[in-house]
């Protein structure tokens, strides 16, 4: 590795031009993929356009499906002094259910950690494990030659560079600069999320429980087609959101500050909330793989960027966490990404998402919401099948009704869709 003299800190003095592995973006996705590669031996460089800690439009919550994946990376030790949660306390339509999280091969118990320090968690761990971190540096476009990647272009403090690798993966987020240039499209006529985010003094910190409200009203009393969050973070605040979903057909004609100031005081009582919402953040999310142009010879888009997002509920740290290492065993197995990529998301996932888009579809609908939410808020056994999908708790071995219906669900929405997941 030969490098290129910059400003920075000790982890980030330089900017290498060449690697084994380049991965832009340091978010969970991009540092888990790094952490995996330099465990591996290859010469890893790990690139962000941000310096950290930073922070993340995010709800901070972990299913069991996200902290068995922290786990899996070997970050176990830091969160065993974070929350415990045991499920989600669903409310609406004057009733309320407490359900937890079902029994799954990831354990039963979820955690919340704010982005601000999990994301620097697993960018540290992955130069402990010998990636070269290198801050402050943007990925704007690269050079490609009959498919093949072979040169990004860096820009930092003022200067342009350029960093040739023997493979790139693309980690940069819902918005993916690079991914862009590469040719990624996301498809807007399938569900997508629009979200804001709040931290907020909470005597309800430390709750075992995560809060959601399905029925959402804006600030004229109107029902819309989202929900909100509550999640406590166990050191005396909450993260306090509201979260819509909309299409290119039905956008989310609203304005998420108001809805989310008006929720927030909706919940204080509840929560005991003891301050103002603070540090409101919005962002909107592409989900449920709505995405094209995720691949190329030697180059991969994984986590946000590929849109691997649950469509119910804009949970993605599961899913970045998994294809970070799903990627990196493709570098040391595949000599061409172009089609193998592709293919192996819309196994792992092309099923679940191709039905959660449908249902997120219908849920744009203000009018679906009440119809199917008030009977079924009142009902244990579904609210904890809900649950179940939104967790991403389901696998391939389960046989049982709900996992066999919803897998069901999928294949004849994949039959119907004019454009799969992940093509």
């Amino acid at each position: 590795m030969t490098s290129a003299t910059s400003g920075g800190g000790d982890s980030d003095r330089t900017v290498p031009d060449s690697a084994d592995l380049l991965v832009v973006g340091a978010g969970p996705a991009g540092s888990a993929a790094a952490a995996h590669a330099a465990r591996s031996g290859l010469d890893v460089v790990l690139l962000d356009s941000a310096r950290f800690p930073r922070d993340k439009t995010c709800g901070d919550g972990l299913t069991p499906r996200a902290r068995s994946a922290m786990h899996q990376l070997g970050l176990a030790a830091f969160l065993a002094d974070r929350p415990r949660i045991t499920g989600l306390e669903l409310n609406g339509w004057g009733a309320r259910q407490r359900v937890e999280w079902p029994d799954s091969p990831f354990g039963r118990y979820g955690s919340a950690v704010p982005r601000t320090e999990l994301d620097d968690a697993i960018r540290l761990f992955a130069v402990d494990q010998g990636a070269h971190m290198v801050e402050g540096a943007k990925a704007i476009d690269a050079e490609v030659t009959g498919g093949r990647l072979e040169s990004v272009t860096v820009t930092r403090g003022g200067e342009r560079s350029h960093i040739s690798a023997k493979s790139v993966i693309v980690a940069d987020g819902v918005r993916s600069v690079l991914g862009k240039s590469l040719g990624r499209t996301w498809h807007r006529d399938t569900a997508y999320g629009v979200a804001a985010r709040s931290y907020a003094a909470s005597d309800r910190s430390t709750d075992e429980w995560m809060g959601s409200h399905l029925e959402l009203h804006g600030t004229d009393g109107e029902l819309l087609p989202g929900y909100g969050w509550v999640f406590p973070l166990g050191d005396g605040t909450v993260n306090l959101g509201v979260g819509a979903l909309a299409t290119a057909k039905r956008p989310a004609a609203m304005a998420l500050r108001p809805v989310l100031e008006h929720y927030a005081r909706m919940v204080t009582d509840e929560w005991r909330l003891s301050a103002a919402p603070e540090r409101i953040v919005s962002a909107l999310l592409p989900m449920g793989g709505a995405v094209t142009g995720v691949a190329g010879v030697n180059w991969m888009l994984i986590g946000d960027a590929a849109a691997c997002v649950n469509p119910l509920n804009g949970e993605g740290i599961d899913y970045a966490l998994e294809t970070a290492e799903a990627a990196v065993a493709m570098v040391a197995a595949e000599s061409d990404f172009t089609r193998a990529w592709p293919a192996h998301l819309r196994n792992e996932y092309g099923q679940v998402f191709a039905a959660a888009r449908r249902a997120a579809g219908l849920l744009t609908m203000p009018q679906t919401v009440p119809v199917l939410g008030r009977p079924g808020i009142r009902s244990a056994a579904l609210m904890s099948a809900v649950v179940r999908v939104m967790g991403n708790l389901m696998t391939p071995d389960d046989t049982d009704l709900i996992a066999r219906a919803w897998r069901t669900a999928g294949s004849a929405a994949i039959r119907f869709e004019s454009r799969p997941p992940f093509t």
